[in-house]
């Protein structure tokens, strides 16, 4: 099998997809991910979050940490790190007063159950229901996670976004933030849908990329298989490799139509393994 270690994929791309949604938590299949997952030789796993359920997700319960810590240690998969869909879903942004409180509350035993299973990233969407739409909104981000800092590195935690930001503006939004704890998840397919420049998006801030999601699609339209949307892999796999990126590659790409998931994964892990290898430095 064609194996590189720094390829994963997105949790819940191994299981049926639920009513019809191409990403959320598979509450039934989330076990049989890891022993489908060493199967077809990808050793990485990015673990999702909804808000629907959240503190029954066995990531914050201890039963469940030690259930993920034993699954992981026996069928060799690391799950260096989270898509936060519940802050996207539940953006404490938008909210006032107490139900501020109780979602940013929320945020802090997410990083603790993400520590207990060594987790060391957590994405942040902003997009979608959680986007930034106004300044205040980022500042109401932004205070609340300076104010984290010393709690994110304590517990061995990065705070990552995505988001629909211009390269200019997202420069500006990632500089008002602490370097060593906050930066980027590059998803190829979104940067695709919205139009922009590969290469100008890494020129501008590059350095502050910590996690690529690999997925294609249509300008201003929806996921589609790899190579079949507006995404340059080219381009951005070689704008990645002259900035030196050696973070992880996440497969958050199209689901299979005739529920071959892992087949359909194997084919995009080889496509990712031909442009990393074609750009290595």
């Amino acid at each position: 099998m064609n194996r590189c270690n720094r390829i994963g994929f997105m949790q819940g791309r191994l299981s049926p997809m639920i009513d019809g949604r191409i990403q959320s938590f598979p509450w039934e299949y989330w076990k049989v991910e890891f022993s489908t997952a060493e199967q077809i030789d990808i050793h990485l796993m990015e673990w999702t979050l909804d808000q629907n359920r959240l503190y029954e997700n066995p990531l914050l319960t201890a039963a469940g940490q030690a259930e993920i810590r034993e699954l992981s240690k026996r069928y060799d998969i690391a799950i260096p790190s989270l898509t936060g869909d519940c802050f996207m879903q539940a953006p404490f942004w938008k909210e006032q007063g107490d139900a501020r409180l109780a979602l940013q509350n929320d945020f802090c035993e997410v990083v603790k159950g993400c520590a207990a299973v060594g987790i060391s990233m957590i994405v942040v969407p902003l997009v979608d229901n959680g986007r930034l739409e106004s300044r205040e909104q980022e500042d109401v981000l932004v205070g609340f996670l300076e104010s984290q800092v010393d709690f994110f590195v304590s517990h061995a935690i990065k705070v990552i976004f995505e988001s629909d930001f211009s390269p200019f503006d997202l420069a500006r939004f990632i500089s008002r933030l602490n370097p060593n704890v906050f930066g980027i998840n590059y998803d190829i397919g979104n940067s695709a849908a919205l139009g922009f420049n590969s290469e100008e998006e890494i020129a501008a801030y590059g350095n502050r990329i910590f996690n690529v999601h690999v997925k294609d699609r249509m300008l201003g339209g929806t996921t589609v298989p790899l190579g079949e949307g507006g995404a340059n892999f080219e381009a951005v796999f070689s704008a990645l490799a002259k900035i030196g990126f050696r973070g992880n590659c996440i497969l958050q790409t199209a689901r299979a139509i005739d529920d071959n998931h892992a087949g359909v994964l194997m084919r995009y892990r080889d496509m990712t393994v031909a442009w990393l290898s074609h750009y290595a430095a």
